[in-house]
């Protein structure tokens, strides 16, 4: 169907609409009260020659739309649609910084405190967030040296022999071994801990004072002096909150400056009338889309344009409102006040909805005069500050680092993706190898990966680099994915033959190819080998593919250190006859590592194995010893 015809068959209803490519990529997102306006008004703005449409509706070839009940869950779908599909005709939110909450695992026999960034349905009780992000880490230590509530990873619904470190150290009741504490005294540790994490201190206080005196009246005078340095740390931290507490709410506080195609916002949080901590965020290349003139929704639904004396301007009204969109609608935590130096015209509609998903009031305001407006404005002026340091003194834009790139490697394109490999081993044992990913000015983890070496025995770096390269680009014909913009290999003139070598052998000849040698940072292209690059070494290009390579480096050692960690475990062990995987794994458990298996006697190797085997393990790690008569502890 021609897409004016599918456009008529809309229905006027709200929902969201998703513009799509030649390759059936979706490229754009929108949302709107009535599909059917909406959707048609774009050829309306495109005959005008508005540049974001008219570039939109160049590219697109077709739209599919999604029929929702009302704006609020348009709003949200739309949310959810840009982040799955990232269209490059959006802003896109590319900063995921999210803070830490305090986590109480309240479903556990003996619930145990930690740090977390990601809220669960399971059970426990989260508390935050904080701000800046580590004050939730001291909290929780806090909570181990005050509280004594662990955070370790010993499975507590079973007793162990001995208590970890952490008991020793005193900042744990060990709970992990039987006899260590009672259920009853954790459990009111616990309850202090909720108390403290609640702020509710008076209570906490008067809970501490009643037990403290219920322990000097029964003469336990260890135990009231343990009350008693708990009533001062709780009162301490009472006074301290009380001299930094104010009657405002919490706020967040938006400003932005746009310039050349580029904007920086940041972001004032605001937490009892205290500004806590300040986040930046920057856009290098907006979307064309979304440098306009502002469009405004009008109640059926079809924009209407607000030129600016004939030329095209900076859209901030489309730009917050896809903003404040992606920043809040996900999150867990919204503040009751948010101010934005710009209206927009969801605004009311998304207020709305944050207040359903919050549980609470939410304010989306301008501010026009007084203190808030200056908040908008320091706000503001710190992103002029970003701005100028991100954008004019220390690095050029993300384009220009690719424009120099291409130039200085003779692409034919843009780079957009670089796939770097890399070879780590120890003399030739557990010889593994990385590939990580640098995609449109970001390195990309979920696409990162790792390589054992099948073929290669010894040390051989040249034919461990071919066998992955062939590999992993086998592989992506076999898949038929993209080939990146540039393999780049860690490594001299060697390693860059055996790679070109491997992808000759898969007919990909003109893929390009370049590498980097360690120490004198030459870059190595194949066909120029006798003339290396040498870039200055405050190069943006170079500080790139070194970021690059670094990155796969440090990706590979990771790798190869759990292989031969899990191989002196793993290994050792299984050697010594009788010895199998679940005795290895039982021995573990018990001793906890190797060095304690071969310091064990036999004796006590004997209580957790067969005599045969704790004969066989003793005899294994002390050869010099002369047979020991095996002696039965009896239990009577």
């Amino acid at each position: 169907m021609d897409l004016h015809e599918k456009i008529r068959t809309i229905p006027p209803k709200p929902g969201v609409y998703l513009y799509k490519n030649a390759e059936g990529e979706v490229i754009y997102v929108g949302k709107a009260k009535s599909l059917r306006s909406r959707v048609r008004s774009y050829f309306l703005e495109a005959s005008q020659a508005n540049a974001k449409t008219g570039s939109l509706m160049r590219e697109a070839v077709d739209v599919d739309y999604i029929l929702v009940d009302n704006e609020h869950e348009a709003l949200a779908l739309e949310n959810n649609l840009i982040k799955q599909r990232k269209p490059r005709f959006n802003v896109l939110l590319r900063d995921d910084k999210t803070y830490p909450y305090v986590k109480l695992t309240l479903a556990d026999r003996y619930p145990k405190v930690f740090v977390t960034r990601r809220l669960r349905k399971d059970g426990s009780a989260y508390y935050g967030p904080y701000f800046p992000g580590n004050l939730a880490y001291r909290i929780v230590d806090l909570i181990h040296r005050t509280f004594l509530i662990p955070s370790c990873k010993v499975d507590l619904s079973r007793y162990h022999p001995r208590p970890c470190l952490q008991y020793y150290i005193q900042r744990c009741q060990g709970p992990c071994v039987e006899g260590l504490t009672t259920p009853d005294a954790y459990r009111e540790s616990v309850r202090d801990v909720q108390l403290f994490l609640d702020g509710r201190e008076t209570e906490l206080e008067k809970s501490l004072t009643r037990r403290m005196e219920e322990a000097a009246a029964g003469e336990q005078f260890e135990s009231a002096a343990k009350y008693r340095d708990l009533l001062i740390t709780v009162s301490q931290l009472q006074e301290k909150q009380r001299i930094a507490s104010a009657e405002n709410d919490d706020a967040d506080v938006f400003g932005y400056h746009f310039e050349k195609e580029m904007v920086a916002v940041n972001l004032f949080h605001l937490r009892s009338g205290k500004i806590v901590d300040r986040r930046e965020f920057f856009w290098e290349e907006l979307p064309q889309w979304d440098v306009i003139p502002d469009l405004v929704e009008t109640d059926l639904g079809a924009p209407s344009l607000q030129s600016k004396g004939g030329t095209e301007e900076f859209s901030a009204s489309a730009f917050f409102s896809a903003l404040l969109k992606q920043l809040y609608i996900d999150q867990q935590y919204v503040p009751r006040i948010i101010y934005t130096p710009v209206d927009f015209p969801d605004r009311e509609a998304l207020c709305t909805l944050l207040q359903e998903r919050s549980g609470h009031r939410v304010e989306i305001t301008v501010p026009q005069r007084g203190e808030k407006r200056s908040l908008v404005d320091l706000a503001g002026q710190n992103a002029k500050q970003s701005y100028d340091q991100r954008f004019r003194t220390l690095q050029p834009n993300m384009r220009a680092i690719q424009e120099a790139l291409r130039d200085a490697l003779t692409l034919e394109d843009l780079p957009r993706r670089i796939e770097c490999f890399d070879i780590s081993h120890t003399q030739g044992a557990e010889t593994v190898a990385s590939m990580v990913v640098w995609e449109d000015g970001a390195m990309k983890k979920s696409a990162y990966r790792k390589f054992k070496i099948r073929t290669v025995d010894g040390v051989d770096d040249f034919a461990s680099m071919r066998e992955i390269i062939h590999r992993r680009y086998k592989r992506v014909q076999e898949e038929n994915q993209s080939m990146p913009s540039l393999v780049l290999i860690d490594g001299g003139i060697g390693q860059l033959h055996s790679a070109v070598a491997a992808l000759n052998e898969l007919g990909l000849t003109l893929q390009p190819v370049a590498s980097i040698a360690k120490r004198e940072e030459l870059i190595y292209t194949y066909g120029q080998e006798n003339d290396p690059l040498v870039l200055d070494r405050r190069s943006p290009v170079l500080h790139l593919i070194q970021r690059i390579r670094d990155e796969s480096h440090r990706f590979a050692v990771t790798y190869h250190r759990k292989r031969r960690e899990m191989r002196d475990r793993d290994s050792e062990l299984l050697a010594i006859p009788g010895v199998g995987a679940r005795t290895r794994m039982r021995l573990i458990e018990h001793f906890g590592s190797l060095r304690g298996i071969r310091e064990a006697s036999l004796e006590t190797l004997g209580s957790v194995v067969s005599r045969t085997t704790a004969t066989a393990i003793h005899a294994y790690f002390h050869p010099a010893e002369p047979a020991q008569p095996f002696i039965q502890i009896s239990s009577d």
